[in-house]
């Protein structure tokens, strides 16, 4: 795993807790997005369980991973949805609140004809969770060997599941999304940040045009505390640094049509390889075909791929 992830904790149980989101994703697709005040007719819509946690969850699970949900959905139809297609997964859902006063947030995504996407979230009841939700759950992070949390909750609560997580010494994978700026603490405590080009500008404030911009930022969130940096690149793959290390991990060529959830199922294909103790270099590789697999097919949790998939891209088993 790397020298600044030895000592941390391995323990039976669950591969990786997931604390953070789940939404109901309505997806419209049509050929461009629309300027401001422009309309535009959208060719298809659907409606996807989602949400970033919840994504990463399912992710793991179809991977073959064990894996727990921490979060929170309304006592409604949508999160009646999310519940049964979680439990259908083989996600742990012992952690998911529910609540009566909110409703289960929403995800507003549209998807252009070269599977780009652009998304509004209505977080809902993903808002309020919050510390004394995370800490109730302690003995979810006691046995996780990793665990793995986004910023589609609040902030209070990453900074109680980072807490917690760095207190029992386990792994902490923090993916930065959506974008938006962290307290200086959340850096020390978290081995592995994942932020995408936006992300990485936000959370910098730097510019990032070229890859020299992005190894640059990602030294920048090395020096402010961070174990190691994994910058996603989309098409272009991605980029690792670690303190004193860096490797560069190409693309995997396969035909877009929806991105959504490519960052989901790299995090979630990331954490799983180091909860199992695959070598660095293996587990880059890992989380890079399933985030490009997961591009190949429409709606966030219908295009996360299974292990045996992953495997056939790689053209090798991993041993998981």
């Amino acid at each position: 795993m790397g020298p600044q992830v030895e000592g941390k904790a391995v323990t039976d149980g669950i591969d990786v807790l997931v604390v953070g989101s789940a939404n109901v994703d309505l997806v419209v697709k049509t050929s461009a997005f629309p300027g401001p005040g422009e309309t535009v007719v959208g060719s298809d819509f659907k409606t996807y369980p989602g949400g970033k946690g919840a994504n990463q969850a399912v992710a793991v699970a179809r991977l073959g991973g064990r894996t727990a949900l921490l979060g929170c959905v309304g006592k409604d139809p949508h999160g009646k949805l999310l519940r049964e297609t979680l439990d259908l997964a083989g996600v742990d859902t012992e952690a998911l609140r529910s609540r009566a006063s909110v409703p289960t947030g929403v995800a507003l995504i549209t998807v252009d004809a070269s599977g780009e996407n652009s998304i509004v979230v209505v977080p809902g009841a993903n808002a309020t969770l919050g510390a004394e939700d995370v800490r109730e759950f302690e003995h979810l992070f006691r046995a996780a060997r990793v665990v793995l949390l986004q910023l589609e909750t609040s902030l209070e609560a990453a900074a109680k599941a980072l807490e917690i997580a760095h207190g029992f010494g386990k792994l902490a994978i923090l993916n930065p999304a959506p974008a938006q700026q962290v307290p200086d603490s959340f850096f020390g405590m978290t081995d592995f940040l994942t932020p995408n080009r936006s992300e990485l500008e936000v959370l910098t404030g730097r510019t990032v045009r070229t890859e020299a911009d992005a190894e640059f930022a990602a030294r920048l969130l090395l020096e402010k505390g961070a174990g190691n940096v994994v910058v996603t690149l989309g098409g272009r793959g991605a980029l690792y640094l670690g303190r004193g290390s860096k490797r560069r991990v190409q693309a995997f060529p396969v035909r877009s049509v929806d991105t959504t959830a490519a960052g989901d199922a790299f995090n979630a294909a990331l954490a799983l390889g180091l909860a199992r103790g695959l070598p660095l270099t293996d587990v880059l590789l890992f989380a890079n075909a399933a985030g490009a697999l997961a591009t190949t097919t429409a709606g966030a949790q219908p295009s996360l791929p299974d292990l045996g998939r992953v495997e056939k891209l790689l053209g090798h088993k991993l041993g998981l």
